[in-house]
């Protein structure tokens, strides 16, 4: 069985193979959630002001409420004085219009009184509790914050395909709506399989591993605003795949992750199931690591059989499942943030695979006139069972497929796991 399925499909790209996983999946239905659930989400529908943003002038300082015209030729040497008519905060309108010779003491986003048109802060009067002297000239609508001038009633704020920062939920909270529709988050089945694989709560025998694989992949799919599904482990044996298969089919999930049973050996049976019970897109990928990498459909749900190597999963799961689950949520930018760095080591191999290495990405110190500069150094070891190996590293750098050799020095691309506060500014 192995063999006839290595001869029916061929070695893809990267390319081809994100491309051929991305075709498979679709922006998800919308569901309505309070503003605060909805941050990382992707609007479904265009968003209106019901009214102007703010509903009306007022005042940017806090200060005197004048009419410009009492100020002209105002000075600190030759101040204008005007009669204090009353106290305005936040919150309130004024009853009182500032007429001629007068000025209304007022705050910071208080409406703007019936006849003022312009505000001098505090800073440049001087008052002696009934009176106050100007000690300069304003022009009118100076320091006032005009009705509209931040959104106007019927304007399109937030077009749907938004993706919802803070800014954009503190924008809809300033409109006053309280929920909002936007994309759902896709459910995401985990099944490790392996005799080897045991669960993390059970203590290791002679010949066991715990199983890192799915906890890897449930925080990866978290962090790309999913909702991960822990099947728990099946042995190498079709039927039991098969049934967690089905299992997780059974509880509505939107894409399916398996790690490991994808290679040649004689007990990698995930394949096998997916040949057998539903379909395979493909199964090798020119990448290391990661070259054992199967896509299916079982059930109409895409199926991504990641490898069983720890960093392999992780850096498959980087590559393909990360950008289908984003189109799942309606994203439409699915790459991952790049840069070009100084690669600190020098690189050599053997095969004509595209490489991925787990590096640890640093900010140079520019010199005068030069842009920012980063270098990238390895990690250690770059064996794809060397997890330790990602947990130092924040970024993959990319040898391309052509490249047998990079010197100390030379230039990569690397694509960033992480993007540190402070570090990549």
């Amino acid at each position: 069985m192995t063999e006839k399925l290595a001869d029916t499909y061929p070695m893809l790209s990267v390319e081809e193979a994100q491309e051929r996983l991305l075709a498979l999946v679709r922006p998800l239905e919308p569901e309505r959630l309070p503003i605060l659930e909805a941050l990382g989400r992707v609007l479904a529908d265009n968003v209106c002001a019901g009214t102007d943003i703010p509903p009306l002038d007022n005042s940017a300082m806090d200060g005197y409420a004048v009419r410009a015209e009492d100020t002209v030729g105002a000075s600190h040497d030759h101040p204008v004085r005007l009669r204090i008519i009353g106290n305005l905060a936040a919150g309130y309108v004024s009853q009182q219009a500032v007429e001629p010779g007068t000025a209304l003491r007022i705050m910071t986003g208080a409406p703007i009184p019936p006849g003022a048109d312009a505000v001098v802060r505090f800073e440049r009067t001087r008052s002696d509790g009934n009176g106050v002297e100007i000690l300069e000239e304003v022009r009118q609508g100076h320091n006032i914050r005009r009705a509209g001038e931040d959104v106007r009633h019927g304007e399109l704020v937030l077009p749907r395909g938004t993706l919802l920062r803070p800014q954009e939920i503190g924008m809809l909270a300033s409109l006053g709506r309280a929920d909002i529709w936007a994309i759902r988050q896709p459910r995401v089945a985990i099944l490790a399989t392996g005799e080897e694989v045991i669960p993390i709560d059970q203590p290791l025998t002679p010949g066991k591993i715990h199983d890192a694989n799915s906890y890897c992949n449930a925080a990866q799919v978290l962090r790309y605003g999913g909702v991960p599904l822990l099947l728990g482990i099946a042995r190498d044996h079709r039927d039991e795949v098969a049934a967690k298969i089905r299992g997780g089919l059974g509880q509505g999930v939107d894409l399916f992750l398996t790690s490991g049973g994808v290679s040649v050996g004689d007990f990698d049976i995930v394949k096998e199931v997916l040949a057998a019970e539903g379909q395979i897109h493909f199964w090798w990928v020119n990448m290391k690591p990661g070259r054992p990498l199967a896509l299916g459909q079982i059930g109409g749900v895409p199926l991504l059989g990641l490898p069983g190597n720890p960093v392999a999963a992780m850096i498959s799961f980087e590559l393909f499942a990360r950008p289908a689950m984003l189109k799942m949520l309606g994203r439409g930018e699915w790459a991952k943030p790049a840069i070009e760095a100084i690669m600190r080591d020098s690189i050599t191999r053997k095969d004509n695979r595209r490489h991925l290495l787990r590096v640890q990405v640093q900010k140079q110190d520019a010199q005068a006139g030069t842009s920012t500069c980063y270098s990238a150094r390895l990690t250690g070891p770059q064996g794809s069972g060397i997890l330790s190996s990602m947990v130092q590293a924040n970024g993959l750098a990319v040898i391309p497929e052509e490249r047998g050799e990079l010197a100390a020095g030379e230039r990569v691309r690397v694509l960033m796991l992480d993007w540190p506060e402070g570090v990549l500014l």
